[in-house]
């Protein structure tokens, strides 16, 4: 990049055939009579060629979102970079126009918050996060090679009842086991459950170990579970070196505390209500 910016033949709107040498990084003033081609080498020239560069250098998907310029009438210009323009214009206010909406600072705000913003639980404080499946399975193979898993959906949290008929329908759907109150039962033999006590069941749908090509069964299980589970998916855990008794993971697909069960709607743009 040379230390100045070469303009040869401009002849954007009144501009005849100019030529020009610009010194880069400094403060340069273009100044003249009304109507001498002040704008036109300013805006119409040099802003409008290193934009036009710049849109030129980004994907065809990105550009479609973005106004064409179409390209100045010079011959040739060089050491020029992308180019932002401040013009001055008069805006339109309301008494409710705020710095923010008069310079549309706030529309940008909200794109930030909304891309990478990260929402807590009001009571407990801990992230809300909503995983995808292959989220998961990434997460579980970054576990110990020969760790056993068991891949679970909650059927029933911390409700009374003996919850028979849930259990016999599960049964009836091909399903083997269950998680009841911590003890692994069989779907296949009688479960009795005292009505006036809080139950926790949760689904067995798969028992593997974690090895090499593991990820398309796993994936599958989990798609099992986030159904049955209401996309909410519980992972039971325990590597080989471990004694103590296995660990549990919980994941959500929605945007919910999986310890205090609040929800949060998802983020997304807020509307525009048309503040100026």
């Amino acid at each position: 990049m040379t230390g100045k910016i070469v303009i040869r033949g401009a002849r954007v709107h009144n501009l005849k055939n100019i030529d020009l040498e610009i010194p880069r990084d400094r403060l340069v003033v273009i100044t003249g009579v009304s109507g001498s081609g002040k704008s036109s080498l300013a805006f119409d020239t040099l802003y409008a060629e290193g934009r036009r560069r710049y849109l030129e250098s980004l994907a065809a998907d990105a550009r479609q979102f973005l106004r064409q310029l179409e390209k100045p009438d010079v011959d040739f210009i060089d050491g020029l970079s992308p180019a932002v323009a401040i013009q001055q214009k008069a805006g339109s206010y309301t008494p409710r126009s705020t710095v923010g909406t008069v310079t549309e600072i706030y529309d940008y705000l909200r794109l930030l918050f909304a891309r990478i913003g990260e929402p807590a639980c009001v009571q407990c404080g801990r992230q809300i996060q909503a995983h995808t499946v292959e989220q998961i399975v990434d997460h579980l193979l970054t576990l110990p090679a020969q760790t056993r898993v068991l891949v679970m959906a909650p059927i029933v949290s911390d409700s009374k009842g003996d919850h028979r008929e849930r259990l016999s329908e599960l049964a009836r759907e091909g399903f083997a086991r269950v998680k009841v109150d911590g003890a692994v039962r069989e779907l296949s033999e009688e479960i009795h459950l005292e009505k006036d006590r809080p139950h926790r069941i949760d689904l067995i749908v798969d028992r593997l170990v974690l090895r090499q090509g593991v990820e398309k069964r796993l994936a599958d299980s989990l798609e099992i579970a986030s159904r049955m589970g209401e996309r909410v998916i519980k992972i039971g855990m325990q590597t080989v070196q471990e004694a103590e008794a296995e660990k549990e993971l919980i994941f959500s697909q929605k945007f919910v505390c999986v310890q205090c069960g609040i929800a949060l709607p998802e983020i997304r743009l807020a509307p525009d209500w048309g503040w100026t």
